[in-house]
């Protein structure tokens, strides 16, 4: 593959990943539009925001391993499609039920598609810029849900709330049409050494449960599960909570936009600290950061500079170490099992994602302020932290095995 192909490939690819960060906040920021026009309330469609994360659990458990065994181009084109499809569809839905389902569709198109672009970006990278371009990748999640804050009122000005689901269904379509010229059909993922891993796996989900990889996916997965339970827990509230503290419904968009560019920053900075310095403790000052900013959302009073500062760092430092936790796995996993290691350690991220939503849902309903329930979000950070300490030794031993 030419540097040109590579180049593009890479930037096609991190469109995928944008649509992701897009439908992570379409739903949330649609919400406040369209549950007057349901009669309906916010807190009802609790359900909804899960349905997503379900499917990204069963397409990224189930179906995302196959881009191991049979190659990655059929399958993330198939996904790119079925986002398009199901995306579009949602923009139709009528009611909690229906919302619901299209959600859970799309999930499962994402969770099979996302493994396979990271492992991709993992194999066509230089060995030692891997974690740099890997989380160049994943800030195309950033973009997009930093896109749909920013953008969020326009496009809903412009063409109702349903803009916010055919803009993205567009998008994917085209991607769609344009990888199925680029991608490669097979690539394999060189180690510092220069070796080569071996392909394909036939059974690459029953090798994550035997040594040496049942320790780094047991971390892998632990952590990157708890981190998606405040990541969750803050997205799909955020623009709810934001204006029961008195901001303003364009505030809380445009707030919600710029969180997600400050999760690409601090992705960046993680993912270049994880290329030159130890992961262990990179990944553990960016909790501490996010622990503090909490904290002081948590003491303050409500007020667009403070808290908007605040709510970035924390905000951005929960998603940027999500792209930093994902660029560790080709130092854990060897290509052969690269997807099937995402994809599985994915799923069970998925138990933290749904529980986000649905623990938010129920300090809402337990009427607590916004401000302690942000302070709140200190409790999975915090465990986040712990698990970082594990880093070095699972690495080390990883190495010697």
């Amino acid at each position: 593959m030419s540097n040109f192909m590579r180049f593009l490939t890479l930037v096609l690819i991190g469109g995928v990943m944008l649509i992701d960060g897009f439908d992570l906040n379409a739903m949330p920021l649609a919400l406040p539009y369209l549950a007057p026009q349901l009669q309906l309330s916010p807190d009802d469609f609790g359900v909804v925001f899960s349905a997503v994360l379900v499917g990204l659990g069963v397409g990224a458990l189930f179906v995302a391993p196959l881009g191991d065994r049979f190659g990655r181009r059929l399958l993330i084109v198939s996904a790119c499609l079925g986002i398009a499809v199901t995306t579009f569809g949602t923009a139709f839905a009528d009611s909690v039920a229906h919302f619901a389902l299209w959600r859970l569709a799309t999930g499962i198109a994402l969770g099979a598609c996302l493994p396979n672009v990271s492992a991709l970006s993992a194999e066509l990278a230089p060995p030692d810029k891997r974690s740099f371009v890997m989380s160049l990748v994943s800030a195309g999640i950033a973009i997009g849900a930093m896109s749909a804050g920013i953008l969020a009122p326009e496009l809903v000005r412009f063409g109702g709330w349903e803009m916010l689901f055919f803009t993205p269904a567009v998008f994917a379509l085209f991607l769609a049409v344009s990888l199925a010229f680029c991608l490669p059909a097979r690539t394999l993922l060189h180690d510092k050494g220069g070796a080569e891993d071996k392909s394909p796996a036939r059974a690459p989900l029953l090798a994550l449960i035997s040594k040496p990889y049942i320790a780094p996916f047991a971390l892998f997965a632990l952590i990157y599960a708890l981190n998606s339970v405040a990541l969750y827990m803050l997205t799909s509230w955020l623009p709810t909570l934001l204006p029961q503290a008195g901001f303003s419904m364009a505030f809380s968009s445009r707030l919600a936009g710029l969180l997600q560019g400050g999760g690409l920053v601090f992705g960046i900075a993680i993912s270049l600290l994880l290329d030159k310095w130890k992961p262990g403790p990179a990944i553990l000052s960016g909790y501490g950061l996010v622990a503090l900013a909490l904290f002081g959302i948590g003491l303050l009073p409500s007020a667009p500079l403070e808290w908007g500062v605040l709510l970035i760092v924390a905000g951005g430092g929960i998603t940027g170490i999500h792209m930093a936790i994902m660029a560790l796995t080709p130092s854990l996993f060897p290509s052969h099992i690269l997807s099937s290691a995402i994809g599985a350690g994915v799923a069970i991220a998925r138990l933290g994602a749904i529980a986000g939503p649905m623990v938010g849902e129920w300090l809402i309903k337990s009427e607590i302020t916004p401000a302690y329930f942000f302070l709140a979000l200190v409790v999975p950070v915090g465990l986040c932290g712990a698990i970082a300490l594990l880093i070095p030794g699972v690495m080390q031993s990883r190495k010697q095995s």
